[in-house]
Formats: structure tokens, sequence, C-alpha cells
């Protein structure tokens, strides 16, 4: 088995400067992989470990055309290719429609859509030009059955699956492969927390969560960022080379249905 079954290769990961883009990040470093990151913020906690590991954080917000760009021509222009794409940046909402303003819609669409509509499209050519490449972009167990209480991110994640199914089809005679992870409910990332932060009992609300995932219920446990981004690394590795279209549920078979009772 090679230990560095990323070694020569150049990746990026939105959304990178915590929980499952970190996670990401720093396994494909590990791997071999020369590895930037691309989110709103750089979060100065993560220098030390990123100089390390050769990973480069720059700030991005992935809902402009002009950030995203420049994020890839970064990387190609000191590394001279792309090899690994993983759209990572989120964001959730919890809202009805009739609720919900037409800037909100346009906010969690521009984040968990079109932004991996902007990063395919840099991205795309550089990977047909190096002969091929990895996308994994990361949707949730919301893509795969929508839920009553958050139609808006729901709709997003669902559509994003619908957008690495198309791709898939699209650039397979490019040697391109895209495919999509769906997690939760994971611990320890950005949306996770402030959902804790904003819950009048945050320990019940983290127990609610585990509850409806009848694996972390057995566990009694979050998800790990780390456990998806053991998925995440596999897509993006020669292991699954054949593997496209995909979308692979981290949810502890939350997706499934409705759990047994306890």
């Amino acid at each position: 088995m090679n230990e560095l079954p990323f070694q020569g290769r150049t990746a990026i990961v939105t959304g990178g400067a915590e929980g499952i883009g970190r996670a990401t990040a720093v396994r494909l470093a590990l791997g071999g992989a020369r590895v930037f990151t691309g989110d709103i913020q750089v979060r100065p906690e993560n220098s030390e470990r990123f100089a390390k590991l050769g990973i480069e954080p720059l700030e991005c917000d992935v809902r402009s055309d002009t950030a995203v760009r420049r994020l890839v021509e970064t990387a190609l222009a000191k590394t001279g290719r792309l090899d690994i794409l993983v759209n990572n940046a989120g964001i959730g909402m919890v809202k009805q429609i009739p609720d919900v303003t037409e800037e909100e819609w346009d906010r969690v669409l521009d984040t968990n859509l079109k932004a991996v509509f902007l990063t395919c499209k840099y991205s795309i050519g550089p990977m047909r030009t190096g002969g091929g490449g990895s996308i994994v972009n990361v949707s949730s167990n919301a893509g795969i059955l929508p839920r009553a209480h958050d139609p808006v991110y729901s709709t997003s994640k669902g559509a994003l699956i619908a957008l690495t199914r198309s791709l898939a089809l699209c650039h397979a005679r490019d040697k391109i492969r895209v495919n999509a992870v769906c997690p939760g409910p994971v611990g320890d990332t950005g949306m996770m927390n402030a959902d804790l932060a904003k819950a009048t009992d945050p320990q019940a609300f983290a127990d609610q969560m585990i509850d409806a995932s009848p694996l972390a219920r057995a566990h009694r446990r979050m998800i790990t960022p780390d456990e998806v981004a053991e998925s995440i690394c596999y897509l993006a590795s020669d292991a699954a080379i054949m593997v496209t279209g995909t979308s692979i549920a981290i949810d502890g078979g939350k997706s499934l249905g409705v759990p047994p009772k306890a």
C-alpha cells in the first residue's frame, strides 16, 4: 500500500479552516499532496500545524468569481497543476420558506451551490490538461432525504448531488471523477458548533442530533470530521479510479428513514 497516495499532487479544499475541511486538508497533506485551503477567513490557530504540513491557507469568499479564480490560479502558479478539488464550504439555515428573504435564499444557494459551480468552472480546464483529476463535493444527508426544518438548505444540498452526477457524466471522458459525500450529524464543525451555541439546552440539542442517526445513537456520539475526511480522501485517491457520480452517506444511517425506537 502506498503510504503517500497523493505524492506530487495538488489539492484545493474550500472551507478548510475548520471541521471537515481542515481534517481533509490535513489528511491530504499527510498523504503527500500540496494543499491550498480557501476560506472566508484565515485562522491563526491553524498557522503552526498548516506550516509544518505545507498547507497554504488563503482567504476566499467562495461566492465570488474573482476570489475563486484567484484561489485556483494561485495553486496553479505555485505547483503547475491541479489534481484534487474538495468543495466543502457551506452554511446552513433553519427557516420555513414563507419566512425566508430573497437575500437569505441567495446567501445559502450561493455558498452551497454557486460556489461549487465557480470552483469547477476554473478547475476542470487544468484537470483536463493534466490528464484527469478528482472532485469531491460535500453535500449532506439532507440532500438525500429532504428535511422539514431546513428546506432551503435541503434544496441546496439536493441540487449539489444533481450537479455532481451531471458533471460526472460530462467529464468522464476527461478522466475527471466527480463524487459527493453526504455527512451528518458531524460534531466539531462550524455549523454544528453554531447550532449548539444557539440552543437553549446544548446537551439536549446534541442528544437530539445523535438520536436521529441509528449508528450515532448506538455509539452515543456524533460522527467526527476525520471520519468524513477518510471517505473524501478515498474518493480523491486512485483506489476510487473507477468511482464517479456516486454519493456516499456518512450519516450513521440517518438518511435511511425513521429509525427504530430505542
